[in-house]
């Protein structure tokens, strides 16, 4: 098993929340995972590590007084989802540029974010 490269603590994310290409409207999956440098989604399908999307999270009112923010993100890598047999677990770079969203984003950390034990 590959070695633990991430410098960033990583929180299981207790909300299930919806993850959409901002650009095709497509939806990606739902968000997993959760720290301040990335995000993991469980997804149908496979995706291919490199590509960049414009990401969309739908969020709550008790996050953010919007319906949603935008993201962008790379995707790191791909692999199936051990506990189920037809789903992918993708692992997003993200990069927030609105001052504003960095906050929600950090508001979503803190209130969803269930800390791993990893």
């Amino acid at each position: 098993m590959e070695s633990e490269r991430r410098k960033e603590k990583r929180r299981k994310f207790t909300y299930y929340m919806r993850v959409v290409d901002a650009n095709t409207l497509d939806a990606i999956g739902y968000l997993t995972e959760i720290s301040a440098i990335g995000i993991q989604v469980d997804c149908e399908k496979p995706f291919p590590v490199g590509r960049n999307y414009k990401l969309r999270l739908d969020l709550t009112p008790d996050i953010a007084d919007k319906n949603n923010m935008m993201i962008n993100g790379t995707i790191k890598w791909c692999q199936p989802d051990k506990l189920n047999a037809t789903g992918y677990n993708v692992g997003f770079e993200v990069s927030i540029t609105a001052k504003d969203d960095t906050e929600i984003f950090q508001r979503m950390i803190d209130m969803y974010g269930l800390e791993s034990r990893r």
